[in-house]
C-alpha cells in the first residue's frame, strides 16, 4: 500500500494559482524525490498533505486514508523555514517539540542523549541556539523531525549548512531510515543528492506535474547518444561519423551524428588506433533533464497561452 497517495490537487492564494493540478504516490522504503523551480508549487503541496491547507479539489491519502490527529504523529517534518526558539536553549528546545508529538519524559531522556550524540551535539545542549551555528541549527532541526520515531519523513531542504562530512552523516542516516522501511519524501535543490538518495521522484511547475517516475528509468528516457571517453592520445579533429568533440575535465564528450550507434564510434576509435582509458554513453545529468523539462513545459505554456 502507498503511504501517501496525492490525487489532482489544486490550490490558491486570492487570483494566485499556487498548485493547479498535482497527483503522485510515496510507497514505504524508498526515499521520493519532490523537485521543481522556485515558486513552482512545491511547498504548497506539502502543506496540503500536512493538513495545513486544504485543497480547493483533490484528495491527499496517509496511511490509508485522511489526515488525523494520530496520523500526525507519526509524520516527522523538517520544513525550509527552520522553527526552534532562538533564545531558548537546544535541549529545552528539542524537548518541548517531542512533548508536540505525544513523546513521554521518559522516552525523551532515553532518545534525546542518543540524537545529540549521533549529531556531534552533545556539548552543546546547554547554548542557546543563537549561540550555534547554522549547521548546527539544522542538525538540530532534523533530530526535532526525527526524535519521536516517525513513519513518515517529509524533508524540505535537508542539507542546507551543513558542511560535507555532516552532509554524508544525513545521506546515511536517510538511507538506514529508507532501509528500514520508513516512507522519505525529500524536497530540494540539489540535483546530486537526488540522483544518489531518490529512488523515484516528481517534477513540478506551474503547479502542475511535468514529470515522474524511477529515477533510472527517467534518466533512460532522456539519453543521448553521446559518449565520454578518457585517452591518453591526441584526438583528430575529425573522427568518421562523429560531429562535436568537447574537452570536458578528463573526458571528452563525443556527438555522433543522429541514428549512429555509440559502438560505431568506439569501433571507429579503435580503427584509428587511439588508446582508450574509459568509454561510456553519457548518461544525463538531472540537471541537465531538470532544466530541459521545466524549459519545454514553459515554452509549452506559453504557446497554450
Amino acid at each position: 500500500m502507498d503511504t501517501i497517495v496525492v490525487e489532482h490537487i489544486a490550490k490558491s492564494f486570492g487570483e494566485t494559482q499556487a498548485v493547479k493540478d498535482v497527483s503522485f504516490s510515496v510507497r514505504p522504503g524508498e526515499i521520493f524525490g519532490l523537485l521543481g523551480p522556485n515558486g513552482s508549487g512545491k511547498t504548497t503541496s506539502i502543506r496540503v498533505i500536512l493538513d495545513i491547507y486544504q485543497p480547493e479539489k483533490g484528495t491527499v491519502e496517509i496511511l490509508g486514508g485522511p489526515m488525523n490527529e494520530e496520523k500526525l504523529n507519526q509524520i516527522g517534518y523538517l520544513p525550509e523555514e527552520r522553527g526552534l526558539y532562538q533564545d531558548v536553549e537546544l535541549s529545552r528546545n528539542l524537548t518541548y517539540l517531542a512533548t508536540l508529538k505525544n513523546m513521554t519524559r521518559e522516552e525523551i531522556d532515553q532518545k534525546l542523549p542518543v540524537w545529540l550524540e549521533r549529531f556531534d551535539l552533545s556539548d552543546h545542549q546547554k547554548k542557546k541556539t543563537k549561540e550555534l551555528s547554522k549547521g548546527m541549527q539544522q542538525k538540530a532541526q532534523l533530530i526535532a523531525a526525527l526524535i519521536h520515531d516517525p513513519e513518515i519523513i517529509i524533508i524540505d531542504e535537508p542539507f542546507t549548512a551543513l558542511d560535507p562530512v555532516n552532509t554524508q552523516l544525513v545521506k546515511d542516516l536517510l538511507i538506514d531510515l529508507r532501509d528500514e522501511g520508513r516512507t522519505i519524501m525529500m524536497s530540494t535543490h540539489q540535483m546530486n543528492q537526488v540522483e544518489q538518495l531518490c529512488d523515484r521522484l516528481v517534477l513540478i511547475d506551474h503547479g502542475t506535474v511535468l514529470l515522474e517516475g524511477d529515477l533510472k528509468e527517467i534518466q533512460t528516457q532522456f539519453a543521448t547518444n553521446q559518449v565520454l571517453i578518457q585517452t591518453d592520445s591526441e584526438l583528430p579533429e575529425n573522427i568518421k561519423g562523429v560531429q562535436s568533440i568537447q574537452e570536458e575535465g578528463l573526458y571528452y564528450r563525443l556527438t555522433p551524428a543522429d541514428g549512429l550507434s555509440p559502438r560505431v564510434v568506439l569501433q571507429e576509435l579503435i580503427d584509428q588506433r587511439i588508446s582508450l582509458s574509459s568509454f561510456e554513453i553519457a548518461t544525463p545529468t538531472l540537471d541537465e533533464i531538470f532544466i530541459k523539462v521545466v524549459s519545454e513545459g514553459r515554452n509549452g505554456n506559453e504557446e497554450d497561452n
